[in-house]
């Protein structure tokens, strides 16, 4: 839907500059500051430079929302690489705006179209390496499934690919050769065959090697069972638990229990995050400090009256790296910590502190799930 959205958008430029500016003369009109200054005195009317500027910020806005909802689901669903939306749509925002920023500052608003120009440019040059990852994925039956494209959607998708990519490989050497053929700049003939090199190993890569991997993996798919030798894994002799201290700390620590029994070492850690831990550190002796240190000492006499080896530790102010920095500290070879399932606008008012942690540790990390206890 958005796609016809901003067919339309654009169709609706293009007609417009037809009707307006061809018809009247104006066949010069290469600018789109000059076609907003021209629309009202050729229409007569201040609406038209106002509804033309609405309708470029909405094929901007389109055309952005359609390339990171793409990216989104790509990312997500294929790759299986999962980040924050804002950190993505942050990228995302940065890299269209800073070449323009620097652009302006460095040259001034002259080179604004010569900048639109280059964009449009590298844009043109880069369809190939879009489209060839795209028809090697939407060919792919394993992905793809019933939804795979047919044999004649595929033989014209690679014609397509292969006249965009002849197309722009000419031009770029049509561009490229009175530069490096001429007289002067040695950096800008570097510059160009390096990028020559990185093209065609790019080129060879995304259009052969899903190919290569595709053949070898159908050899490979009726191959032996692999026998199941090493089964075995050490049980856990110190196991950490970090502790929120709310009503599920005792389910908490009733899994990890489960995990190592008597024989396991275990390191009961929280970490305080008042103003005077943040502040002080170690040194805080807030009442908060000392309710949590007691809760901890509580937790710990219990647990050694039924015959289990425990320690417990307060960390300070930063949660993540209080936790990391206690877990190693203490050698752990387990860390179990309860989850929330906090999504969206929790995750910035709890933190996300498990994957946070569990990326920095080398160690077992079992999360508890509590939302249900």
């Amino acid at each position: 839907m958005r796609l016809i959205w901003l067919f339309f958008v654009n169709a609706a430029i293009l007609v417009l500059a037809a009707t307006i500016f061809y018809t009247s003369g104006n066949t010069h009109v290469a600018r789109i500051q000059d076609a907003h200054q021209l629309l009202k005195p050729l229409l007569g009317s201040m609406l038209a430079p106002i509804l033309f500027a609405i309708a470029l910020i909405a094929a901007g806005q389109s055309s952005t929302i359609t390339g990171t909802l793409a990216g989104q689901i790509v990312m997500e669903g294929y790759l299986k690489l999962r980040i924050n939306p804002w950190l993505r749509r942050l990228l995302t925002r940065l890299l269209a705006i800073i070449p323009t920023i620097i652009v302006i500052t460095i040259y001034g608003d002259d080179k604004i179209d010569d900048l639109l120009v280059l964009s449009q440019v590298i844009l043109s040059v880069q369809l190939g390496f879009a489209i060839i990852p795209l028809i090697h994925f939407v060919s792919d039956k394993s992905t793809m499934g019933e939804f795979a494209i047919k044999w004649h959607t595929k033989a014209i998708s690679w014609l397509v690919a292969i006249v965009l990519v002849y197309l722009n490989v000419r031009m770029v050497i049509e561009q490229s050769i009175p530069v490096f053929y001429g007289e002067g700049n040695m950096l800008w003939k570097l510059v160009i065959s390096f990028a020559a090199l990185g093209f065609i190993w790019l080129f060879i890569m995304m259009t052969f090697l899903p190919m290569l991997k595709k053949q070898l993996k159908k050899q490979s798919l009726h191959g032996d069972t692999p026998s199941l030798h090493n089964l075995t894994i050490n049980s856990s002799q110190k196991i950490a638990i970090a502790l929120d201290f709310t009503m599920n700390d005792e389910q908490l620590i009733a899994h990890a229990i489960n995990q190592g029994k008597h024989t396991a070492h275990y390191l009961l850690l929280h970490v305080v995050e008042s103003v005077s831990a943040k502040f002080l550190g170690e040194e805080s002796d807030d009442d908060e400090t000392r309710k949590d240190k007691q809760r901890l000492e509580t937790y710990a006499l219990q647990l050694r009256g039924m015959g289990y080896m425990v320690s417990f530790e307060l960390g300070f102010n930063h949660r993540v790296k209080e936790i990391i920095r206690m877990v190693d500290e203490m050698d752990a070879d387990m860390l179990v910590m309860g989850g929330h399932r906090h999504t969206g606008l929790k995750d910035y008012l709890f933190g996300e502190t498990i994957e946070a942690v569990r990326h920095e540790l080398k160690i077992p990390v079992l999360i508890v799930n509590m939302s249900k206890i």
